[in-house]
């Protein structure tokens, strides 16, 4: 069972920037396991379905970014800390929404960026951005 826990979001002006972080953890989580999934981030707004931010491989040598992201948001992972990051810059207000880190295990050389092939997710961090 793998525990995931969100943190970083809050209110920022048009322009800004937040980092998120996701900690992973687990009875018997460790590097090795932690680096055997592949993770990623969505987010859902108010009314609208969940949608697909960015995905990092267990190598953390692949990264994929939804459109609307790209070239705003980064995403990264430190194997020592468990822990995944999503650096978002230059935040709009369409991007307000609840941030999700979900994880998907056996995945080291890629990862997939359909919400359904998640197996674990955290309990979401309100990011709110104003105009």
């Amino acid at each position: 069972q793998v525990q995931l826990v969100e943190s970083g979001g809050g209110l920022v002006q048009a322009g800004g920037s937040l980092r998120l972080s996701c900690a992973a953890s687990g009875r018997t989580f460790n590097i090795r396991t932690f680096n055997s999934y592949a993770m990623g981030w969505f987010r859902q707004a108010p009314g609208k379905e969940r949608d697909f931010v960015a995905a990092i491989s267990g190598s953390g040598g692949s990264t994929y970014y939804a459109g609307s992201v790209k070239g705003r948001f980064t995403i990264s992972r430190d194997s020592a800390k468990n822990t995944v990051y999503l650096q978002m810059n230059s935040l709009k207000p369409e991007d307000t929404a609840v941030y999700y880190c979900a994880a998907d295990p056996d995945r080291y050389y890629s990862a997939r960026t359909n919400d359904r092939e998640y197996d674990y997710w955290g309990q979401g961090t309100q990011v709110t951005v104003s105009s």
